[in-house]
């Protein structure tokens, strides 16, 4: 047994720490050989390059030849892709199984526990994906618990948490089944209406991309994975004109970001799980 912890971002919105203990099949050790399944490929992590010595103490003073007027000006196009960021991926998935998922309760941004199920279910995307070059993660413990199995089985760490990522939040029908939100509100659910005290799904969407941006800034050109929630990540899918579709647990989502340019790309099932949960 191994004791997990995941720990914050230093300079994230919120200062918390999970911990829990995974048991790691013991074939894990050559994961990162495997071919992906489900569209996603193992990659080797990047290397930045030093300067190599000379073979010998002498250097040798090149002088720059002085630019002919016949050469061309760069204009400004040029000026502007060599200085426009690097894009970043981002795998964007759903949390494994939470003890609410199991129950059927909307859980929003209450910090619900994954379930036995759950944990293998992460654990199984480890053995799934290859090296990301980041793994950051909602604050709530059934996403940054995911993150922190996932992370301990692809060697990455620490994992780093953004209260941004967190599920939309659900105000009066958190904790409620279906059931009791038909009761109470009857016809909403038939005719997507959301009561008061449920976040908007644009404002849900635009604190995720606003978590995107700033993840990509830090690993600029690189490919990390972001455990967030179905219903805020559809949400950032809609805003973006992609294909709705409701999320398994350990589904996920491709995006794209390049400065403040954010697109989405195509959903994988890591887990291959069915979709459970309350649709948003």
């Amino acid at each position: 047994m191994r004791r997990l912890t995941v720990h914050p971002h230093t300079t994230g919105a919120q200062d918390i720490a999970e911990a829990s203990s995974v048991a790691v099949d013991s074939d894990r050790q050559n994961f990162t050989d495997r071919r992906s399944r489900h569209g996603v490929a193992p990659r080797t992590r990047r290397l930045t390059g030093g300067s190599e010595e000379a073979q010998n103490s002498h250097t040798e003073s090149v002088p720059v030849p002085l630019p002919s007027p016949w050469m061309s000006r760069p204009t400004n196009a040029d000026t502007a892709s060599r200085t426009r960021p690097l894009p970043t991926r981002l795998l964007v998935a759903r949390h494994g199984q939470s003890e609410w998922n199991a129950s059927g309760r909307w859980q929003g941004q209450a910090d619900a526990p994954l379930s036995d199920e759950g944990m293998r279910q992460a654990a199984g995307a480890g053995l799934e994906l290859g090296v990301f070059d980041a793994v950051w993660a909602s604050d709530l413990q059934r996403a940054s618990l995911t993150a922190g199995i996932i992370a301990e089985i692809i060697g990455i760490g620490p994992v780093l948490l953004d209260v941004r990522l967190r599920e939309t939040d659900v105000g009066p029908w958190q904790g409620l089944t279906h059931a009791e939100v038909e009761a109470g509100w009857p016809g909403y659910l038939a005719d997507h209406r959301r009561p008061v005290g449920f976040e908007d799904y644009d404002h849900a969407a635009q604190r995720m991309m606003a978590a995107f941006r700033d993840i990509a800034a830090a690993s600029p050109g690189g490919e990390v994975l972001v455990v967030s929630h179905g219903g805020a990540i559809r949400s950032v899918r809609r805003a973006l004109g992609a294909a709705d579709t409701r999320m398994p647990n350990l589904g996920a989502s491709w995006f794209t970001v390049r400065g403040d340019d954010v697109s989405a790309g195509d959903l994988v099932n890591l887990a291959g799980a069915e979709p459970t949960g309350m649709a948003l």
